[in-house]
């Protein structure tokens, strides 16, 4: 986003690491940025996020924040669980709602991104609420897609590859080759205005491509094979 010239907000629950981005972006683009720190799995603190940006004029809205859990339901924490439902759906039908209006009240032309998943398609054996979550955005966004046209609002599901990033050691998987944060970023700016779902990667679009005609059961039953290969290692 800085290398493509606009000016920034971003958020995130460390400052520090905030303060270093901010830092990093000027040095190399002259980007101008401003931090919001918060946990958006908190109600309160994406209402902050929201009250702190009122006043700027944004145009492109990124819903972006989220994290995934993997292996045996019944094993893993119903407090994570809950907190990733937090996260992963409620924050982001908040922000959208929010964002949205504010796009609408000021009659301006704008475009929110709503980071989706390759696992948002079907359910998925040991990754189930974390997929869920993502169907959630998934339908969520396209039927905002339709909703907002006549507004001018830009709705854009990006379902990317597996990305290099904290993510995998969040979610305890252990995804092999994952593509750096440029590749997926681009694509998914070069595809709003002009589609409704982006697949970066070839992975993605392998999958829902080649899943697309095969009945429901038979596509959990795939993704449960390649989620076993992601957490293979937690049965070791």
């Amino acid at each position: 986003m800085a290398k493509a010239g606009f000016k920034l907000v971003i958020n995130a629950r460390r400052k520090n690491i905030l303060e270093f981005i901010a830092t990093d972006l000027f040095d190399k683009y002259k980007t101008e940025t401003v931090i919001v720190e918060g946990d958006l799995s908190s109600e309160t603190a994406t209402q902050h996020l929201i009250d702190e940006t009122a006043h700027l004029p944004i145009g492109i809205f990124i819903i972006n924040a989220g994290y995934g859990t993997s292996g045996k339901f019944l094993d893993n924490s119903i407090e994570s669980e809950m907190n990733m439902l937090d996260l992963n759906c409620k924050s982001v039908l908040i922000q959208s709602h929010a964002f949205a209006n504010r796009l609408r009240t000021n009659n301006q032309k704008g475009a929110i991104i709503m980071l989706s998943s390759m696992v948002a398609f079907q359910g998925v054996p040991n990754a189930s609420n974390y997929a869920a979550t993502k169907a959630y955005v998934q339908s969520l966004g396209e039927g905002l897609s339709h909703e907002l046209k006549s507004d001018n609002i830009d709705i854009l599901c990006a379902c990317p590859d597996p990305v290099n990033s904290s993510f995998s050691e969040r979610a305890n998987m252990k995804m092999g080759k994952a593509l750096t944060p440029d590749k997926v970023g681009m694509p998914i700016l070069n595809s709003i205005g002009k589609r409704r779902i982006v697949l970066p990667g070839f992975l993605t679009k392998f999958l829902v491509y080649n899943l697309r005609m095969l009945p429901r059961w038979a596509k959990v039953r795939i993704m449960g094979k390649i989620m076993s290969g992601f957490t293979a290692h937690q049965t070791n």
